[in-house]
């Protein structure tokens, strides 16, 4: 697949996010997009990207919500899970590099409505104080060396001189 897109690396991370379990609305990727990436592309961009990840065969269309294919969740599924988030789009955009087209799917046409409408909703949602789900949990601070689970020992008392 030539030339590599940096928006079609953070699509196909951003599906591969909200789409684990069923096919992911607009909604659903940008919410992955802005958690991925503070700033959010274009419309014109993703519109793109779209287009171009489905005519490749990465990206499908079900009912109205988006999946990837098999070949671009094995190519999800080969990323470090402790990577960070640039470094996971750098892999992405490699592996995409060296992709072997298949012949010409029939393209995703996004609606240029939908995705705007997707990013008003994603703002809004975001300038409030509701909870994003796909915002991993926050790390407690233990302040103790402690294993958890375990209990601090008393200090042994000290030993009494014989008079």
């Amino acid at each position: 697949m030539h030339p590599v897109h940096d928006v079609d690396a953070l699509l196909l991370l951003a599906l591969g996010l909200s789409a684990k379990r069923r096919p992911a609305g607009l909604v659903d990727i940008m919410a992955a997009v802005d958690l991925i990436q503070e700033a959010v592309p274009a419309d014109t961009k993703l519109i793109e990207a779209f287009e171009r990840l489905s005519r490749h065969g990465l990206i499908q269309a079900v009912d109205g919500a988006y999946r990837l294919s098999e070949a671009a969740e094995k190519i999800i599924a080969g990323l470090p899970r402790k990577a960070e988030a640039a470094e996971r789009l750098f892999l992405i955009k490699d592996e995409l590099s060296v992709y072997a087209m298949p012949a010409d799917q029939p393209p995703v046409i996004v609606a240029p409505e939908e995705v705007a409408a997707a990013l008003v909703v994603q703002k809004a949602a975001a300038a409030s104080t509701a909870k994003n789900l796909l915002v991993p949990k926050p790390k407690s601070v233990d302040t103790s060396k402690s294993r958890p689970g375990q209990r601090q020992r008393k200090p042994m008392p000290a030993r009494r001189r014989k008079d």
